[in-house]
């Protein structure tokens, strides 16, 4: 094509875009004018259901520390050198029965020289009665013993027998100083550790305890309940446990007491439970998971989970009301999977928009249909 041809092409195309470029915006102008003015709204149609009251229940599963029923740690109470031990790690003991023997002569000497001293009193207690009561006998004849004589002799016989008094307290008191020569078990358990040889000298202050000992019959099981929980109605007032070394075997703890007061650090109370452990299978020290069932003691507004739209700042709900949709603020309480415990200023027969997203704002015009 030349350079003549192709002006010629451009001279006789211009006037056709021109054309059609004015009877686009005829068309469109001309679509304005037949509008009205004004817009209108859009209602969307949205699921709802009706909000009721539902019974809130929640299985969760918590770790939990297993704890022996009592647990002592045995000192010596007088200083000495053991002379013998009875038992060792895993000895199963009986109340009072004698763990260790301590040598300490100068108890055993002492106690000889307070025998001795309380012998000597009595010997003049004795005398001091006997002159007392002849004395008394012989003041009966007039003339024969002076009133200030008799009174004398009574006021000795009663500081005699006092002193002898003293010295029976002295002999019991380290008598019993004595009987702590041998180290005895306060109850009956299983010995967990022992930190003694023969030889050793013990009785100093703060030194390792002789032994430790527990009674393991029963277990306590400790459980931190997290706040949300501390309120709620445990089912059957029991939980079902299992631990590492028991992963089989499944144990059921009884509820016997709360702490009564929430952790700070942990935002949970402690329930402590009871298992009988006749056999000995579980191992106190032992952690163990349990799993708790709690239930609401009256009945609670229970939403699906869909219903709650949670975001950085608030958690709430859509209500709608007079096909007008307005956002509820909601607390959360037992989230049992897809349906979730709530409280707020909400009522039963209210209607709730069944899939809640923050795109459907407050004020929004809605037509509902209910879902079954």
């Amino acid at each position: 094509m030349t350079a003549t041809q192709y002006k010629f092409t451009i001279k006789i195309l211009h006037p056709v875009a021109v054309a059609l470029l004015l009877l686009t915006v005829s068309c469109n102008h001309s679509s304005s004018e037949k509008s009205t003015g004004k817009t209108e709204t859009k209602v969307d149609t949205v699921h709802a259901f009706i909000l009721v009251k539902d019974s809130a229940q929640k299985t969760i599963t918590l770790p939990g520390n297993l704890l022996p029923d009592q647990n002592a740690q045995i000192r010596a109470k007088v200083q000495g050198y053991i002379r013998s031990i009875k038992v060792d790690i895993g000895s199963k003991v009986s109340q009072g029965q004698v763990l260790a023997l301590i040598d300490a002569p100068e108890i055993s000497s002492r106690i000889q020289e307070l025998n001795a001293k309380e012998k000597s009193a009595l010997s003049r207690y004795l005398a001091s009665k006997d002159y007392y009561e002849r004395i008394a006998t012989a003041s009966k004849s007039d003339g024969v013993i002076a009133p200030s004589e008799l009174e004398k002799t009574k006021n000795q016989m009663l500081a005699d027998e006092q002193e002898y008094k003293a010295s029976q307290f002295a002999v019991s008191s380290y008598k019993q100083i004595g009987n702590y020569l041998a180290i005895v078990a306060p109850y009956s358990g299983i010995i967990t550790k022992r930190n003694i040889d023969v030889g050793s000298f013990v009785g100093n202050t703060n030194e390792k305890p002789l032994f430790e000992i527990e009674s393991n019959k029963t277990l306590r099981l400790q459980v931190p309940v997290p706040e949300i929980y501390t309120n709620a109605e445990l089912k059957n007032n029991t939980g079902e446990l299992t631990t590492r070394s028991l992963p089989d075997k499944k144990f059921t703890a009884t509820l016997v007491r709360k702490s009564g007061s929430i952790d700070d650090a942990t935002r949970s109370e402690i329930w402590e439970f009871e298992i009988p452990n006749p056999t000995g299978e579980l191992k106190a020290g032992s952690y163990a998971d349990v799993k708790l069932k709690f239930l609401r003691n009256t009945h609670s507004l229970v939403v699906p989970a869909s219903a709650v739209v949670t975001t950085l700042e608030k958690r709430f709900v859509i209500k709608v009301s007079n096909n007008t949709t307005t956002w509820i603020d909601v607390r959360p309480g037992f989230n049992m999977g897809d349906k979730q415990e709530i409280f707020g200023e909400l009522n039963t027969g209210d209607t709730l928009v069944l899939k809640a997203t923050e795109e459907l704002k407050g004020g929004t015009k809605a037509f509902i249909k209910l879902s079954r």
